[in-house]
């Protein structure tokens, strides 16, 4: 269940930062498949934590540590920018390893997924809470977190092209069992 932002902030009582990133929510039906096919894929790699539905996200944009303060102004843009975005049409491309994760690279159909990041990126640099990534932005979806690079070559889930319902504002808490993602606040995508 998704708190509300007095319910968040309430919760946050003193702590003065709280570690922060944007991100597009999944269909049920494509956290599901995905973790179908984590579980076939996966089954007998070693020394790699796949992770839990509850990690399945595409994100936007990695805030970081951020005073509970800019809540509210972040909350505002993500708002905006989900308003005028275009729904968009993904799929699966590639798996793709990089030091510390493996991620499904997908395809953004009509790059819409694109425009939208690009928008609140802008908006949230211009905020000041956000800092661009030297590298272009990718939609993808990180499926397991490692130690050293396991080169894996599992084939690629069968899912249909797929559609974010919205996108939300995750609050990270660091755990000794790994992060732990609650979504402070979600927008529709489109203004619906």
């Amino acid at each position: 269940m998704t708190q509300t932002r007095a319910e968040a902030a309430a919760s946050f009582e003193g702590r003065e930062r709280i570690r922060l990133f944007c991100a597009l929510r999944l269909p049920p039906e494509t956290v599901q498949g995905l973790v179908e096919w984590q579980r076939l894929a996966f089954a007998g790699a070693r020394d790699v934590r796949v992770l839990s539905a509850a990690h399945l996200h595409i994100t936007l944009a990695f805030l970081g540590h951020r005073p509970v303060g800019e809540v509210d102004a972040i909350l505002v843009e993500l708002r905006e920018a989900a308003a005028s975005a275009q729904t968009p049409l993904l799929s699966v491309r590639r798996y793709r390893e990089t030091r510390s994760v493996a991620m499904l690279a997908l395809d953004d159909d009509g790059g819409h997924a694109q425009a939208l990041a690009r928008d609140l990126q802008g908006r949230l640099e211009r905020l000041g809470v956000y800092e661009p990534e030297r590298r272009e932005w990718l939609p993808h979806v990180t499926v397991l977190r490692f130690r050293t690079r396991p080169r894996l070559h599992p084939p690629l889930p069968d899912l249909a092209p797929f559609s974010p319902s919205d996108a939300a504002l995750y609050h990270s808490l660091l755990r000794s069992g790994g992060a732990q993602y609650e979504v402070m606040e979600s927008f529709a995508l489109g203004g619906r």
